[in-house]
């Protein structure tokens, strides 16, 4: 590919994604990849979610963006640190997401996330995303947090 048609490929400024883009609402993206997310099991340290596969978080490839399984690692891992009791879910420190299988539209999907540790200063979460049907598992991820300490002021 020239150079050009890749500088194409990345902006998408002008025509119609000038208007989608600027419309779109502040903090779009969480509700964007976890509409139609349900919660089967949470208890301390462990959430158990579902979701079938909608067109709208395809890549090119017709299958599952890697942007939206990374967001789910990001969001469901630090939903699990709260079950952890912990007041806040901190900042990412890193992230780490392995894509071992596809999964396509109307698929159903199982995410599992589980807390590794949950301490004072950092928590690591480990979320997999599975095939109902097959079992199979389509990704692993680990998310590593730094939760703020706070102040003995």
């Amino acid at each position: 590919m020239d150079l050009e048609s890749v500088k194409r490929l990345l902006q998408k400024e002008g025509g119609a994604y000038e208007t989608t883009v600027d419309s779109l609402p502040q903090r779009f993206f969480e509700p964007f990849v976890c509409h139609g997310l349900k919660v089967d099991l949470i208890e301390k340290g462990r959430i158990i979610c579902s979701f079938t596969v909608p067109p709208r978080l395809l890549n090119t490839a017709t299958s599952l963006h890697g942007g939206a399984t990374a967001t789910l690692v990001d969001l469901i891992g630090s939903a699990v640190i709260y079950t952890m009791g912990s007041p806040m879910t901190g900042v990412s420190v890193e992230i780490n997401v392995s894509y071992l299988d596809g999964a396509y539209v109307g698929d159903e999907i199982e995410v599992e996330g589980k807390a590794l540790r949950v301490g004072k200063a950092i928590a690591v979460v480990s979320v997999d995303l599975k095939n109902k049907k097959t079992g199979k598992i389509i990704a692993q991820g680990r998310h590593t947090k730094y939760l703020a300490l706070s102040s003995k002021l």
